[in-house]
């Protein structure tokens, strides 16, 4: 199992390496999901590289944000040239630059960001199929869940082992984006999560703010269970942070133990946020995994002096060579340098002389030889052989052992031989002009009245669970009704879906809504038709050529774009955009209700009673819905509402949907038919909101 450690920055990839990370992430210039770190240029990219391979650690580039199509170019050039200088994966999340990656630079090797929301063995297996070499899984695993994928996954597996815990999903959390403009999914997180809330009319407190995880304690069922990569969080983290906890996981996989109650103490005292938690390790949700960190909390000065002495000193980390070396009469001295990855390199020199008095010893030659001072090798072995009689000046051993090792570093760091390809052409298609389809989902099955249905919505989505609840036959045979999946499930939840929806089928439902890469291949195996929905993050127009190569009906627009972006994306497939309601802001694996007051359901889909806010510091409430699992969804506490705007029936769209989540049945025919143009409803003009149909995000 490798290491795998946050550099933000030089300073901060040079403390990792030289504390024992097998391998560091880190991000070029603003296509990485930490902006706000200082990251590197495309200009350092090369040397940066090169520091790392010399010394044996893997680098993997970031390119983990959703992009939109202006900015593919871009990412493009930085795609092939973190390719030519022998970048060792690049870790993507947005279907487009997975597509633009393998066009550009077909033989980088692509990992599966945590940023996709990949959960089960089914969406590792899709990745796999996809052509991707590791997948990141989400952070809320259990320890079972994550050797249960490691089992049977095609590929290699990631897991998160310390460092700070979003509330949300990632890959899933809009919060930033529609508060403040700032889009988690464009590496911009405001991390409003931090933030103090209350639950309705309770106390002010922090239920969004997670302890930072640590599972220094689980290092031998890690490693037994067969994780590849062992990822510590810290991209905008000091330094001297880094090289702590570098330092204790590298150490504790070397010796395949747990850690230590002092080395959890420093831990603890490089950065925590009231201790740390592994509640998602051992499958244990609750109020106990939350806590914060003080403002302006001091660092822990001699621990950090002490870390920053070492790494700066810059040759702890150093690689162990073999020398042979042959000094013989006649002949040119040589010397055959060999590292322990199998790399091999001969140099020789002058012819040596005949000595005037005392010959050279082997002794003597050794001696020079273990001079590596100033370089990244150390000597381990070395075999000589001298003729008697002999002299080399020490000037002569020396320029010899410094080739040699400069030989051996240029094989260590050489470019690899690696295919280019142009900028594929952005897909095109011919813009629609009709007016869009008005298409529905819902969350209860009163919101499907008969009301609702006499205007002829082209598609209701419901949950896969209402599907006994929401007849098919209602709608007359000119509505397609469709399956919503949940966004988060389990490899448990599989079977029980997949019955769900073959129920469903032969009720006469059409299709599903995915909101996830592991979803098509079951929603395929029950017959029906898969329909993208908004937890894909669509953003670009390979993005959604993606999907009509993977066979999706259709797409659905993040509604993180301006609605010019919306307009300009190339629609191959029928394009959907979010026209109204409530937006999600979160969705959480703890249930922020189940947190304040307790619960006592015992449904399979967790879906307890609705009703309850979540309230900010200025009075703002957000309403927390139940969704599959026991789970919570928290809303926008304002509507997106565009009924009065002409923009969004101008954006080629095929459908428009009007999402329904705390609506009554009859004001959810009165939006359907305010949208069609028919009557006058609005929100009150202090719950209306635009969204970011017009701002966009950063």
């Amino acid at each position: 199992m490798e290491i795998l450690s946050p550099a933000g920055h030089w300073e901060a990839m040079v403390a990792a390496v030289q504390n024992g990370a097998d391998a560091v992430y880190f991000g070029v210039g603003d296509y990485n999901a930490r902006r706000g770190a200082k990251n590197f240029t495309i200009e350092e990219l090369p040397r940066a590289v090169a520091y790392c391979h010399l010394r044996g650690v893997r680098v993997y580039l970031t390119v983990n944000t959703l992009l939109t199509d202006r900015e593919l170019k871009g990412a493009a050039d930085l795609l092939r040239e973190a390719s030519r200088c022998g970048v060792d994966a690049v870790i993507v999340q947005d279907w487009g630059v997975v597509r633009l990656a393998q066009a550009v630079a077909p033989d980088l090797p692509l990992h599966g960001s945590t940023q996709m929301s990949v959960h089960t063995l089914s969406g590792v297996r899709a990745l796999s199929d996809l052509g991707l070499r590791c997948a990141v899984l989400a952070r809320e695993l259990s320890g079972a869940e994550i050797a249960a994928i490691c089992k049977g996954s095609p590929i290699a597996i990631e897991a998160f082992g310390h460092g700070a815990l979003c509330m949300c999903y990632s890959g899933q959390c809009a919060m930033s984006a529609l508060i403040g403009g700032r889009s988690g999914n464009r590496g911009a997180c405001a991390q409003p999560c931090r933030l103090p809330y209350r639950m309705d009319e309770g106390k002010q407190g922090h239920p969004l703010s997670l302890k930072d995880a640590c599972l220094a304690r689980y290092m031998p069922e890690l490693l037994d269970m067969g994780v590849a990569s062992l990822k510590l969080e810290g991209r905008m983290k000091r330094p001297e942070y880094v090289a702590v906890i570098t330092q204790i996981y590298s150490r504790l996989c070397k010796e395949h133990r747990a850690a230590t109650a002092e080395e959890e103490r420093m831990l603890a005292l490089a950065f925590s946020r009231s201790g740390f938690t592994d509640g998602y390790w051992r499958g244990k949700r609750g109020p106990e995994m939350f806590g914060v960190r003080p403002e302006n909390a001091p660092d822990p000065t001699e621990l950090f002096t002490k870390a920053k002495a070492a790494y700066d000193r810059e040759d702890t980390r150093r690689v162990p060579v073999d020398f042979t070396a042959r000094i013989d009469a006649r002949e040119a001295a040589s010397l055959t340098v060999r590292d322990g990855d199998g790399n091999t390199v001969t140099v020789t020199g002058t012819v040596p002389e005949a000595a005037r008095s005392r010959g050279l010893t082997a002794e003597e030659v050794k001696d020079r030889l273990g001079k590596t001072g100033g370089t990244a090798f150390v000597m381990r072995n070395a075999s000589v052989e001298v003729g008697e009689g002999l002299r080399l000046s020490a000037a002569d051993l020396n320029a010899l052992r410094r080739e040699g090792l400069e030989a051996l570093a240029a094989r260590r760091t050489a470019l690899p031989e690696r295919r280019s390809g142009p900028t594929p052409p952005l897909p095109k298609a011919e813009v629609r002009r009709e007016r869009p389809l008005l298409t529905v989902s819902v969350q209860r099955p009163e919101q499907v009245s008969k009301a609702l249905l006499a205007e002829t919505p082209a598609v209701v989505s419901a949950p896969v669970w209402l599907w006994d609840q929401v007849d098919p036959g209602q709608g007359g045979g000119e509505t397609m009704f469709s399956l919503e999946l949940p966004r988060i499930w389990r490899d448990q939840d599989e079977p029980w879906l997949l019955e769900q929806m073959e129920k469903a089928k032969e009720r006469g439902y059409a299709a599903a809504q995915i909101h996830n890469i592991g979803q098509i291949a079951l929603v395929r195996s029950a017959g029906l038709l898969p329909r993208g929905d908004f937890g894909l993050n669509i953003f670009n127009s390979f993005a959604v050529e993606f999907l009509k190569e993977e066979g999706v009906l259709s797409a659905t627009l993040s509604f993180e774009l301006r609605w010019e972006q919306m307009r300009d994306v190339g629609k191959t497939i029928p394009c959907e955009a979010l026209v109204y309601g409530r937006l999600p802001l979160m969705i959480t694996e703890n249930c922020l209700v189940r947190n304040q007051y307790g619960c006592k359901s015992r449904d399979l889909k967790g879906l307890c009673a609705a009703g309850h806010g979540l309230i900010d510091r200025r009075g703002e409430r957000f309403p927390v819905c139940p969704v599959f699992g026991c789970r919570s969804e928290i809303e926008n506490g304002k509507i997106l509402f565009l009924a009065d705007k002409p923009e969004w029936e101008r954006m080629g769209l095929t459908y428009a949907r009007l999402r329904f989540t705390t609506e009554g049945a009859e004001e959810c025919a009165a939006v359907l038919r305010r949208y069609r143009g028919e009557g006058d409803w609005a929100p009150s003009p202090g719950e209306l909101t635009r969204g970011l149909f017009y701002r966009g995000v950063e």
